[in-house]
């Protein structure tokens, strides 16, 4: 099973540079489980959302037209419905995982990728976005309390948590390979091309046990791959942007964030290659979270599948710099990590 939760595998996989520091310090300014830093943004006008806003250099900044579309706003359950909103559950607390949930530039408005696809979805859904930001643990207490509607925060479909939530798949769960820009080498999802290179890997993490499977692998074939460790991310980079290893093992989001981050220095680096994080048996799944038997998922996948058929869905992703985590339609339950793996 993983080591360690989605959210620590991705938090492991940002960098800490300045950029980062400065927003997590506005978000940890917020204080534990509250509704601070819930300002609703993404509204340029009537029908639109604009995605991508106050992000400090890690998106596009673009609006992009959405409007109720009755047909699935019916599928609402009537409380729901009555309401008039859409309570959206955001796990940032206390730092942030940028790209996907963070505080922007202003230090007041919850930004992210998350928070955008809901402000996304319920505008489909004809609600207004009320968002919830509150720790990890509390983003579950709110769901069970029926406090938060609906959680978008890097939530892992497994067959464990279906006991307790159902779920509208949005996003792949991916790992990726960071190397620099004026690299040639690429994962093309073949671990045979690992053979010869120094790839640094965080300890303890989900990634570090697939790569150690494949260093397993190629030392059997005769063949060598060496796995590097530092304490931190800066570490890393600059381990990257020195030549020591080949090239960085880590969450795809936040190898994301980090390109856009070092896109116009001296070290540029790009996307090498991605692999699902439920290994090569299974596409790992990122899925709007509700409490099971709400009646919200079936509602909150058909929305998401209008943005996909209509293209503004492409475009949130492409904002955000995580096309290649892109899925072809949103699934009600898909099948998640198993059991012995969740």
């Amino acid at each position: 099973m993983r080591t360690l939760s989605l959210r620590s595998r991705l938090l492991r996989g940002l960098t800490a540079g300045t950029a980062v520091a400065t927003l997590a310090a506005g978000l940890a300014a917020c204080g534990g489980d509250s509704d601070a830093a819930t300002t609703s943004g993404g509204g340029a006008s009537a029908g639109t959302v604009t995605v991508g806003a106050l992000s400090n250099g890690a998106a596009k900044e673009t609006d992009l037209k959405v409007s109720e579309v009755k047909s699935i706003s019916a599928e609402l359950p009537k409380s729901v419905a009555r309401s008039g909103k859409l309570v959206v559950g955001i796990g940032a607390l206390p730092a942030g995982f940028p790209p996907l949930a963070y505080v922007g530039q202003d230090q007041k408005t919850l930004t992210g990728a998350e928070p955008d696809l809901g402000r996304l979805v319920a505008a489909v859904l004809g609600l207004k976005p009320e968002l919830k930001n509150s720790t990890w643990e509390n983003l579950f207490v709110g769901i069970d309390s029926g406090k938060v509607d609906v959680a978008f925060s890097n939530v892992t479909d497994t067959e464990e948590r279906k006991k307790k939530y159902e779920f509208a798949a949005y996003r792949q769960d991916n790992l990726a390979f960071e190397v620099l820009k004026k690299s040639t080498w690429n994962f093309d999802g073949d671990y045979e091309n690992l053979a010869g290179r120094t790839v640094a890997v965080g300890a303890g993490t989900n990634q570090e046990k697939i790569l150690l499977e494949w260093q397993a692998k190629l030392k059997k074939e005769g063949k060598k791959l060496t796995v590097k460790y530092f304490q931190d991310n800066n570490s890393t980079y600059l381990a990257l942007s020195s030549g020591k290893i080949d090239a960085y093992f880590g969450p795809n989001p936040g190898i994301a964030y980090h390109i856009t981050q070092v896109a116009k220095t001296p070290d540029p680096t790009r996307n090498a290659g991605k692999f699902s994080g439920a290994g090569d048996t299974l596409q790992g799944l990122i899925a709007a979270t509700a409490k099971k038997d709400s009646g919200l998922a079936k509602p909150v996948a058909d929305a998401i599948n209008y943005l996909i058929k209509n293209g503004q869905y492409a475009k949130w992703l492409a904002a955000w710099n995580l096309s290649n985590e892109a899925v072809s339609t949103s699934r009600v339950n898909p099948p998640g990590l198993p059991l012995s793996n969740s």
